[in-house]
């Protein structure tokens, strides 16, 4: 069983999103017992970059109204652009492919929204992730939801012991086809909603796009991985390892080529075949742990590793060096490693941490 804290009137803020998922975990929390406060983040409203921030508050408040609770906004737009949108550009511009989801859930929502709830005196911050939280010999770990194709663990491997002490998951043990059961059973306002997508709380655009808002276009080099310049690009910033266009060649190569490098400095391309894509080493450092450190008592683990939302997870085994730096060694290779992304651990179910690859 996962982490539910006991309700015996006990308060907790949902952030609410407007979507079915923060609204069904509303749902549930209210039906056992605690006493919920709907809780609308807003963290962004340029509507040219896909954002349904209005649509998105009135679903919230009107799923508030249905399940009669109070009702908040949270206005945190300045601390979401210096935190996670100021992050997410200084990245790629530095040639890393960050994960701005990733930021936004240790700044924001499990950040300054928990750090509110706990002044405020809630007992309890919960959200409609697919993930769980379970209390062990008194440590909290971290758990992936019982969806295998929803869950949402990997997000959040920056969280810690303070942050899961007082956190609930309430969707962590359901699968999607029963979560919108339960919102249309209770006719909730969302439960036709379509699923978010792209980056948090601003939702799809073109990652091009959005970061030419800031970033301007530069022509570079596109070479081989024995130097031969073959084409060009717009700059390297606006390409992630593992990408098949976007880049403009001059020859003709037969095969799709993949990019396999990149230098934001000389603002070069490397591209490859599908083979020269795939890595089975890499180094992970700005580690960061769920519980206790697992190097505590040791120099190497076996665990799982993954490097997306949803992707494979590779059995590795994780070295830890004088430099504090991880270096894994895969069973496999694996396809689009890049510096910047995270790469998450886990011990069967049970998500250790993670860090940013190098």
């Amino acid at each position: 069983m996962f982490h539910m804290g006991t309700s015996m009137t006990k308060k907790v803020a949902v952030g609410m999103s407007g979507g079915v998922d923060s609204s069904v975990a509303a749902l549930l929390l209210k039906e056992r017992g605690y006493e919920v406060t709907g809780v609308y983040m807003q963290c962004w409203d340029i509507e040219d970059d896909g954002c349904a921030a209005d649509d998105d508050k009135a679903y919230a408040l009107q799923t508030a109204t249905a399940l009669d609770t109070p009702f908040k906004i949270l206005d945190f737009r300045d601390e979401y652009k210096e935190r996670v949108i100021d992050y997410f550009y200084t990245e790629y511009e530095a040639g890393r492919t960050p994960n701005p989801d990733v930021m936004c859930n240790k700044e924001i929502k499990f950040g300054i929204f928990y750090e509110w709830a706990m002044k405020e005196g809630f007992d309890f911050v919960a959200t409609g992730h697919y993930a769980g939280v379970k209390s062990e010999n008194g440590e909290f770990k971290l758990m992936k939801g019982a969806d295998e194709g929803k869950d949402q663990s990997y997000f959040l491997y920056r969280l810690g012991q303070k942050q899961l002490k007082n956190t609930i998951f309430p969707l962590g043990e359901l699968q999607k086809p029963e979560v919108r059961k339960l919102a249309k059973d209770k006719m909730l306002p969302s439960y036709k909603r379509p699923e978010s997508m792209g980056i948090c709380f601003i939702g799809e655009v073109d990652i091009k796009d959005f970061l030419k808002k800031r970033i301007e276009e530069k022509k570079g080099k596109v070479v081989t991985s024995t130097g031969e310049v073959v084409g060009d690009h717009d700059g390297a910033w606006f390409l992630t390892i593992g990408q098949r266009h976007g880049f403009r060649l001059n020859k003709y190569f037969g095969d799709p080529m993949y990019v396999i490098a990149k230098d934001a400095g000389s603002n070069t391309l490397t591209i490859g075949s599908y083979e020269e894509a795939l890595r089975d080493t890499f180094e992970v450092s700005d580690l960061s742990w769920i519980g206790r450190d697992p190097f505590t008592d040791a120099d190497a683990i076996k665990c799982g590793v993954r490097i997306r939302h949803l992707g494979k997870l590779i059995p590795a085994d994780v070295k830890k060096s004088q430099d504090g730096r991880l270096a894994v060694n895969l069973s496999s290779k694996l396809f689009g490693v890049a510096p910047g992304q995270s790469a998450v651990f886990y011990r069967d179910k049970e998500v250790l941490g993670g860090g940013i690859i190098l």
